[in-house]
């Protein structure tokens, strides 16, 4: 069997596996890649969600991805509740890509989404950037995030940041009382468009920080600015990667991939709470009860990392009231109470009460476009 046609099952597979409307894909001879779009749900309204790029072992890893991000992403949309759909476009890449080449992919993309009509609309995810979105505004109108008046991207990081804040605010007041990280140590893991925005509000509020990251330099760079601007108490964490789940700390912020939680490290996690921006941070269903049964509070991933979606739905809507838009991130701690009170009357996990929480905005909109037939 050729490895066309073992990838090509794959992806049959994989689709096959999947409850979504459906996928668009695109195999781009030029650079050996393959388009995914990801198209899960429009019960709520047209499908958005971010563009990743990255290499994936196999053009099916890259499909499965899409998938499971698309299906995240409805849940987010129908959580915070401003009429879009969930979709997910993935970029899979076999090989590192020059300059020219990877500009070409996004080119070629761009006229893909844009052949959709609005079907799909999308913004920037791991491996892209927000001068990747100026350059496929080239070709297609469905980028979310750029000012209409200036043409100029709207960065959705500190926007993340402040939802992510919120979150945190709303599980420090359900486990300790009291909603302000002042005095608490919170590791945050990945300091980069969301974590270090995070990382400068929590030391304004006067949180001990640890930071973690890959790139050593980079959290070092952020660590020495928040001890000069903020006289903040700040630590690198200076073990292996896999080792940091293990640092005790009050508040464990996953900024950086998904998929950290998992039946293992939760075993090994040394916090009370679990609150980031990372996407679809557990790695399968069951860890939302692992966490439970640990005792550790968990604000279920697309609920904390909802204020970029949040900012660019109401942007999108032609919102230009900053403090309206802020009330309404802020108003994820809130989000967050509910759920939890839900969780503990149910005696269930806080992912299942918001699971549930997001198939009752759903059913009531297809209940109400049943009754507009």
């Amino acid at each position: 069997m050729s490895e066309r046609s073992h990838h090509g099952e794959g992806l049959h597979g994989a689709i096959e596996r999947w409850d979504g409307l459906g996928v668009v894909s695109r195999y781009d001879a030029a650079t050996d890649a393959w388009i995914f779009i990801a198209l899960h749900d429009n019960t709520l309204g047209p499908m958005a969600g971010g563009t990743r790029m990255k290499r994936y072992p196999s053009p099916a890893d890259g499909l499965t991805d899409a998938m499971r991000l698309a299906a995240g992403m409805t849940r987010k949309w129908a959580a915070i509740d401003l009429g879009c759909g969930g979709g997910k476009a993935v970029l899979a890449l076999g090989r590192d890509l020059k300059a020219q080449e990877r500009e070409g992919l996004l080119l070629r993309y761009g006229r893909l989404v844009e052949a959709l009509s609005g079907t799909f609309g999308t913004g920037p995810d791991l491996g892209t950037t927000m001068q990747d979105m100026l350059l496929l505004a080239k070709e297609t109108r469905y980028i979310h995030g750029i000012d209409p008046e200036t043409g100029a991207y709207v960065d959705s990081g500190p926007y993340t940041a402040r939802g992510v804040l919120a979150a945190i605010h709303g599980c420090l007041e359900h486990r300790f009382g009291e909603p302000s990280s002042a005095g608490k140590r919170v590791l945050i893991e990945g300091v980069g468009g969301v974590g270090e925005p995070l990382a400068r509000l929590l030391a304004a509020e006067g949180a001990e920080l640890i930071l973690a990251d890959l790139e050593a330099d980079r959290a070092a760079s952020v660590a020495m600015q928040l001890r000069e601007n903020h006289a903040a108490k700040v630590t690198l964490f200076e073990g292996s990667p896999s080792a940091v789940v293990e640092q005790p700390c009050d508040v464990y912020a996953p900024c950086a991939v998904g998929g950290t939680l998992n039946e293992t490290t939760i075993a090994r996690l040394a916090c009370a709470i679990v609150a980031g921006s990372a996407n679809n941070q557990l790695a399968e269903p069951q860890d939302a009860d692992r966490l439970a049964a640990r005792g550790i509070l968990y604000a279920p991933d697309y609920i904390a990392n909802g204020a970029g979606a949040i900012t660019f739905g109401m942007l999108g809507r032609g919102e230009r009231d900053g403090e309206k838009i802020a009330a309404r991130i802020d108003a994820i701690s809130q989000t967050l109470a509910e759920i939890f009170a839900e969780a503990a009357d149910q005696g269930i996990s806080t992912a299942a009460a918001s699971d549930r929480r997001v198939e009752r905005v759903l059913a009531q909109a297809r209940q109400a476009k049943e009754k507009a037939v």
